[in-house]
């Protein structure tokens, strides 16, 4: 009862606040209604009663140089870019390229190889045949060779911008993902790391199988990151994993700086995205000169060139997690409720609804109204 009474007087207010704000908006409405424009309202010189008078632009380019006078022409109104650029005056700012250089292939080489192709296939009988048939099958392992030498690296961008990754991790800035990361929790193709996919922490439980193609005298540095999982600063991460001075492509002989740990999203919490960056090193990095090293150390002589992340959500195995390895009471962000309580049953149920047996039953299937 007391609760009600708290809710009770808690609203009230904010009934009394709503009518106001009620009533302060009519009168605004109504004194607005009188107040004239500061300047001409948009497409205010067009006579909308006779649109076939109205000249037409009777060409695509005609219609877009228009379109850029009238967006870059002064208006006396706020877009919502300038209330976004008040707000936040680095909005739309020009990140800068962290990654490794992009060598933009020719056009024109690559125009010549598309013309031969077409040529190519004009000339096949055996392409004329099956499509004839409508036998002819795609090869889609040239099509994912191709993919990967042209517009991979793009797409991936791309879904880390959307996903939010470059914004967390490297404010400011960016990366094109130049190297192809092939990360496999098992031998099933549903426990792989592609690019937001969704893996339960149960699936993400042991270290994972990484592979990449490098040279043989290169080093790198493989880090798995998470930038919402920490619990008690929203600007900080936890490090899952963390291998230096890998040679080549071989991570199991690098160095493991910091040993695996699963993921552990806190009940309540939602999803939380895993981030695996690869960088490539200049040189040999000793990590163990110092025991905590401050921020961007070795940032001079490390470049990003790799990117794969997926998304984890709560499951049983996290409270193992946080019992065992992080020895911790686990946190919960959400009401748990608790089992339905059924009184113990009677012998004789005198009295009681025809259901009454159903809420005793073994099975969870219920047999409602089937005797």
């Amino acid at each position: 009862m007391a609760l009600r009474t708290f809710r009770f007087f808690a609203l009230r207010p904010g009934l009394d606040l709503w009518a106001g704000n009620a009533r302060t908006f009519v009168a605004t409405a109504f004194l607005r209604k009188w107040l004239p424009p500061l300047g001409p309202m948009p497409n205010e010189e067009f006579d909308v009663s006779d649109l076939e008078s109205l000249e037409k632009y009777r060409s695509y380019n005609r219609y877009f140089k228009q379109a850029e006078e009238a967006k870059n022409k002064a208006v006396w109104w706020k877009t919502y870019r300038s209330h976004v650029k008040k707000a936040d005056p680095e909005h739309g700012a020009e990140l800068v390229d962290i990654g490794l250089p992009y060598c933009q292939p020719s056009r024109t080489k690559k125009a010549k190889e598309r013309r031969q192709l077409l040529k190519d296939n004009k000339r096949s009988a055996e392409l004329e045949r099956t499509s004839r048939l409508r036998t002819f099958k795609i090869p889609l392992d040239r099509v994912q060779d191709e993919w990967e030498k042209t517009s991979r690296h793009f797409h991936v961008k791309r879904l880390a911008d959307h996903y939010g990754v470059f914004r967390d991790l490297f404010p400011k800035a960016y990366f094109l993902p130049h190297v192809t990361l092939c990360i496999g929790y098992s031998q099933d193709k549903g426990s792989q790391v592609h690019f937001g996919n969704r893996l339960t922490p149960t699936e993400a439980a042991s270290a994972p199988q990484i592979s990449f193609d490098a040279e043989e005298d290169s080093l790198w540095t493989l880090l798995l990151t998470s930038p919402d999982e920490h619990l008690l600063d929203d600007e900080a991460e936890y490090v899952h994993w963390l291998v230096g001075n890998i040679p080549g492509g071989a991570v199991q002989d690098g160095e493991e700086l910091c040993h695996y740990l699963p993921p552990f999203p806190a009940r309540g919490t939602g999803f939380h995205r895993y981030v695996y960056v690869l960088f490539k090193q200049d040189r040999p990095i000793n990590f163990l000169e110092d025991v905590r090293p401050a921020p961007w150390k070795h940032q001079e002589d490390m470049t990003p060139a790799g990117l794969a992340f997926f998304q984890s959500q709560w499951d049983p195995s996290v409270t193992n997690t946080f019992h065992d390895t992080l020895n911790m009471k686990e946190p919960v962000f959400e009401f748990i409720r608790p089992p339905v309580y059924h009184p113990p049953q009677v012998k004789f149920p005198h009295g009681k609804p025809l259901r009454y047996l159903d809420r005793y039953r073994d099975g969870k299937e219920h047999t409602y109204g089937i005797y």
